[in-house]
């Protein structure tokens, strides 16, 4: 029997393919600044590609890649991962571009970094096809994301939510100079939810009808995550939802701008650090959800600290034991970040740092006090709130509301909104609804020709 979410998917057409709704983007000319010019780059490195023998099952050639005319950054200029406050060198795994990995994907550019790995776009030799190659820094052997990833594989059940998680295609490990680094094989995509509204939307945000189908989309997929793989993602926002992409010719055009123009990079004795390039393949239908790395597994007892600051649910904040119902809260400022321009809370005192006492009192502005229940069961309460529940005024509470943090976004029914955005960021964890309640309030169902009581009889 299919489920009420599925049934619902099914309705409104979606298949299990990702559907096509927008044109792909080509990525704009890049000038980089702080550069010089290096007139061979085959002086500077002896690095050789780490395969160099043609194996039998390969069907794409090994692409080559210039030696000379590179633009090199000057030493002494920090750049990419050597930015992080906690970079160690010898933790990154040394790519070279061009070198090829596990026997069987090319690297051809460096799409990003961070703190736990590089991300870079490659080719799968055996099959001709392009992925993205996440290598992670040494010290996880035991690579949590991967652990996230094979669950969802496991999970048996036929659910609609399953097709918009970003598919991870294979895995391996690759030994670097001080250790091995597991890599992760996705299936390419386009850019980012956040990069695409800034880029191409004008004002960088949408009205409320366009916003609803991403809303719907998210809501499933965390139907699926929840109910059917007992998994909590911990790490919803807009740059973690990536644009499907089919049509290829925007990441076949980054491979031959990479032949003709590689991008700068930094040439050290024991690495080259490359500069991430731009990388704006536009997307195809509503976004897939990916980043996996900060889930946890919904069955047992979580406590650890999740969520960017500013995006953090109250039981969070307040370091208490927390589960699935912070991803509903996460949908809310999700949603909001679609619409309006401006964050729903900003968190930060006059010194410009961000400050617990600043978020919570913009909590009570947008949200009214928490009730009795929540500050008897938070071990922190007291700080915040006398034995009578008044508010220590550690913090301001600012003049504020929905509506008036609201007044520019754009779209019929914002009352509705701000209705639907109330039952999802309340103070207690047990009082949201659960994602599947989310989707089917009256406001996101509108316009769809549902009738609501008619598919609350037939459940």
């Amino acid at each position: 029997m299919m489920s009420r979410t599925a049934r619902y998917a099914h309705r409104i057409g979606i298949p299990p393919a990702h559907p096509r709704a927008r044109p792909s983007f080509l990525p704009p000319s890049f000038s980089p600044r702080l550069l010089s010019p290096w007139p061979d780059l085959r002086s500077a490195t002896s690095a050789p590609y780490r395969t160099v023998m043609s194996p039998a099952e390969w069907t794409s050639p090994l692409r080559e890649f210039p030696a000379s005319g590179v633009t090199l950054i000057e030493p002494s200029i920090e750049v990419e991962e050597e930015t992080l406050p906690t970079y160690q060198p010898e933790k990154y795994y040394p790519v070279q571009q061009g070198e090829v990995l596990n026997n069987r994907y090319q690297v051809l550019a460096k799409l990003g970094y961070g703190v736990t790995s590089t991300v870079w776009l490659g080719r799968d030799l055996c099959d001709s096809k392009y992925v993205i190659l996440k290598i992670y820094v040494t010290g996880r052997d035991k690579n949590h994301e991967l652990e996230i990833y094979n669950h969802l594989d496991s999970v048996e059940a036929k659910h609609p939510g399953r097709g918009f998680v970003r598919k991870l295609l294979s895995h391996f490990s690759v030994e670097g100079p001080h250790g091995r680094h597991v890599c992760l094989v996705h299936e390419p995509s386009g850019m980012s939810t956040d990069a695409y509204l800034r880029k191409y939307i004008p004002g960088g945000v949408m009205t409320l009808e366009q916003m609803k189908p991403c809303i719907r989309q998210l809501l499933i997929v965390l139907d699926f995550l929840h109910s059917a793989a007992h998994i909590v993602h911990t790490d919803l926002q807009l740059k973690n939802m990536l644009l499907p992409i089919k049509d290829t010719k925007a990441l076949s055009n980054l491979e031959e701008r990479e032949i003709k123009a590689p991008s700068p990079r930094k040439v050290l004795k024991d690495r080259t650090i490359y500069l991430s390039t731009i990388y704006n393949a536009g997307g195809d239908g509503l976004p897939l959800l990916s980043d996996f790395g900060e889930a946890r597994f919904g069955d047992v007892e979580n406590n650890a600290d999740i969520m960017p600051n500013m995006y953090r649910a109250p039981e969070v904040v307040f370091k208490e034991s927390w589960g699935y119902k912070v991803d509903i809260w996460s949908v809310a400022m999700v949603a909001w970040d679609i619409v309006s321009s401006r964050r729903l809370f900003d968190g930060k005192n006059p010194d410009g740092i961000f400050d617990d006492r600043v978020h919570v009192a913009e909590m009570i502005a947008l949200l009214g006090p928490p009730p009795a229940q929540f500050r008897e069961r938070c071990k922190l309460a007291y700080v915040f709130w006398d034995e009578q529940g008044n508010w220590k005024d550690l913090a301001p509470i600012p003049d504020i509301s929905l509506e008036s943090l609201g007044a520019d976004i754009k779209g019929k029914d914002k009352e509705g909104f701000f209705r639907w955005l109330r039952a999802a960021l309340q103070w207690n964890a047990e009082d949201r609804p659960s994602a599947t309640d989310l989707l089917f309030d009256e406001w996101l169902m509108e316009g769809l020709g549902l009738n609501r009581k008619e598919e609350n009889a037939k459940n």
